[in-house]
């Protein structure tokens, strides 16, 4: 019978995503965004990305500041913040924020670059109609 390694392991992980967004948590309450950033990306969490962007957003400098945390991901990271920022851009709310990754990242990224992501072609075909 697995059902009680089972259960037990189900615990850890629900353990560990409390401690995760414990952490997040903590990240954002000290302004360190990039690493808010990275571990939002991780969790799969494009909501919490968008809090996070609209945080360095709000402070003195903000777009500076985006630039400089988007800048520092890696490629899955971009490319894993282009797939939500497709989502954001078709919401009248949340366009402004997805306008300005897309910018930082149009800016900072070798047209060759860009077109390695993996999934380009629908966020383009996606982004254009709301763009």
């Amino acid at each position: 019978d697995v059902t009680e390694i089972e259960e037990k392991e189900a615990q850890a992980k629900q353990e560990e995503q409390i401690m995760k967004e414990q952490e997040l948590s903590n990240l954002l309450h000290e302004k360190r965004y990039l690493r808010a950033l990275g571990l939002a990306i991780s969790l799969d969490r494009p909501h919490t990305v968008l809090t996070v962007v609209k945080a360095i957003l709000k402070e003195p400098e903000g777009r500076r500041h985006l630039e400089e945390n988007i800048v520092r991901l890696r490629k899955d990271q971009k490319e894993a913040v282009l797939a939500f920022l497709v989502t954001w851009n078709t919401n009248s709310r949340n366009c402004h924020e997805a306008q300005a990754v897309m910018e930082t990242l149009l800016k900072h990224e070798a047209p060759d670059s860009l077109l390695q992501f993996s999934g380009i072609k629908s966020a383009v075909e996606s982004l254009l109609p709301y763009t």
